[in-house]
């Protein structure tokens, strides 16, 4: 190459960057950031069980928190078996904390119930969704809305307590809780426990009256008419208004044992069904019996009373304590009765005796003559009681068992001593020669109708003859004859003359025999003084004996 040749220029691209793409570099970091401040302000996504969607809008309808919004709707589906539907919901940031496994949801709307009316302002802003925020320890993000509102709200400050029972169906959601009458809190839920086989029903008492609420204190169930029908008669009784619409619950404690007030949050009370059951309450210690009855025991129901005397020792359990077994058949003569002695009945404390002594007493007592007897309690239901006395010419019997149970010994009622008398004077009756009586009845009403005859025959002929002109004169011969009779009756009287010329007689008379007394007393005495005289005589004496 020679040195006059130009030399060959090299061409190089050059890497460099346009400020163009300054602009979208810069939006692409606003949008991650735009971005990224969305996703840290938005909470949790949860989801609410619902019965429908009436109401519940996907973008519009809000969830709420003491009038807060916390939440929005974004999406609604129903179930894959159509029978409930669920919402999705996209909380705020700052609601983790509320979501908890007691949190609450439920659709605020105008609502008319127990509790009153509420809601009302939904009629303008349409329906939301409120939330209760639990305290619980879990989270949770799928929940199932109530179909009522919670009794108390958020902020209230109370008392909640348990109440158990065998029987669903006592209480409902926003019953009254009441206290010597008056609304003091509300059932605000209502479960069944699965493994005890129990309802729970839930009771928030408002403040300051869960004061009222003792360690002691029992919770009755008040329906609004309480009829009792039982061996006493009836008893009727009936509850506020709004109880006797409703029904809800009462609580009371006992004057002599008040205990503490109950701190602890939903403790467990048992539900009583009277107040009968929680005086039975206190009889917890009891001895059971079976007595054996050979009448009929309609009238006997569970509850009866078992009295001595008129004092009641005991209740009756079980009519009757099994059927008849496919061997006894109904050949059985006896019906089994299930019954308790309780000790505190028998005993005013009872600190006096025990079950064992109790048992004692009553063995001591079956051999001296102590027997029960159905009785009848009240005449217009039928109701029977047992009754239980000492007869001293019942004859000592052996103690026996049957199906476990000691058997109480038992004697025929009244009613079927009163039954056996009337058949056995049936029975009398039925052997007298009924049928020779009617026969001899009958002939004798035969005659009777024979004389009845002659006598209407005899009634007749005195008709007729009493007709004719003779008969009806002879009452005035008759009253002639009177007039005569009555006359000569006159003629005997005091001041009639022939009356008086007697008493003159009989006056003389009386004289003459009164003359005649010493005479006949004379006679009586010698009753030959009529010939020879009374007066004695001397002895004659002879002349020549003289001097």
């Amino acid at each position: 190459m020679s040195d006059n040749q130009p030399a060959e220029a090299k061409v190089q691209r050059l890497k460099q960057v346009s400020p163009i793409w300054i602009v979208p570099l810069v939006a692409l970091a606003i949008g991650i950031w735009m971005f990224v401040q969305y996703l840290n302000s938005q909470g949790p996504v949860i989801t609410i069980r619902l019965p429908n969607a009436s109401g519940i809008e996907v973008g519009k309808t809000a969830i709420k928190s003491l009038n807060v919004k916390v939440g929005v709707v974004t999406k609604v589906q129903l179930s894959k078996d159509y029978s409930y539907i669920t919402v999705t919901a996209q909380m705020n940031n700052d609601t983790g904390r509320m979501l908890k496994n007691d949190t609450l949801f439920w659709v605020v709307k105008p609502r008319i119930g127990k509790g009153g009316v509420s809601g009302l302002d939904t009629l303008l802003s349409g329906s939301y969704i409120e939330m209760q925020p639990g305290e619980g320890k879990k989270d949770k993000n799928h929940f199932v809305a109530l179909d009522v509102p919670p009794v108390a709200p958020a902020d209230a400050k109370g008392l909640r307590v348990i109440l158990t029972s065998r029987e669903a169906g006592k209480l409902g959601v926003g019953d009254p809780v009441l206290y010597d009458g008056f609304t003091v809190g509300r059932v605000e839920k209502v479960s069944f426990d699965i493994n005890s086989k129990r309802a729970n029903y839930q009771l928030f008492i408002f403040e300051p009256y869960d004061s009222l609420v003792r360690t002691s204190s029992n919770f009755i169930l008040a329906s609004g008419v309480q009829v009792q029908m039982g061996a006493e008669g009836f008893n009727v009784k009936i509850g506020s208004l709004e109880s006797l619409i409703t029904g809800g619950v009462t609580f009371t404690t006992p004057a002599d044992e008040q205990g503490t007030p109950q701190l602890k949050q939903k403790a467990y009370y048992r539900l009583y069904d009277t107040r009968t059951a929680v005086r039975e309450k206190m009889f917890e210690q009891h001895l059971d019996f079976v007595m054996l009855f050979s009448e009929s025991i309609r009238g006997l129901k569970a509850g009866a009373p078992i009295e001595y005397r008129g004092i009641q020792i005991g209740t009756v359990q079980k009519v009757p304590l099994r059927l008849p077994t496919s061997q006894e058949g109904f050949t059985s003569k006896q019906i089994p009765v299930l019954v308790r002695i309780d000790l505190g009945r028998v005993y005013d404390r009872s600190d006096e005796g025990t079950l064992a002594s109790l048992k004692a007493n009553l063995e001591k007592e079956f051999k001296q003559g102590l027997r029960a007897t159905l009785k009848t309690g009240n005449l217009l239901t039928g109701a029977l009681y047992v009754g239980t006395d000492v007869y001293k010419a019942e004859k000592p019997i052996k103690l026996m068992t049957y199906d476990g149970y000691e058997v109480f010994p038992t004697k025929a009622g009244d009613l079927a001593e009163v039954q056996k008398q009337l058949t056995n004077l049936l029975n009398k009756f039925n052997k007298l020669p009924v049928e020779d009586t009617l026969n001899s009845m009958t002939a004798t009403l035969k005659a009777s109708e024979k004389t009845m005859a002659t006598m209407q025959k005899t009634i007749n002929d005195l008709d007729r003859l009493l007709k004719q002109k003779d008969t009806q004169a002879l009452p005035g011969d008759v009253r002639a004859s009177l007039k005569q009779i009555q006359t000569t009756l006159n003629g005997f009287g005091p001041d009639a003359a022939p009356y008086q010329n007697l008493e003159g007689a009989l006056t003389r008379f009386e004289a003459v025999m009164t003359e005649l007394q010493p005479v006949l007393r004379q006679i009586n005495e010698k009753p030959n003084s009529l010939v020879f005289g009374d007066e004695k005589t001397k002895d004659p004496v002879p002349v020549g004996g003289r001097k």
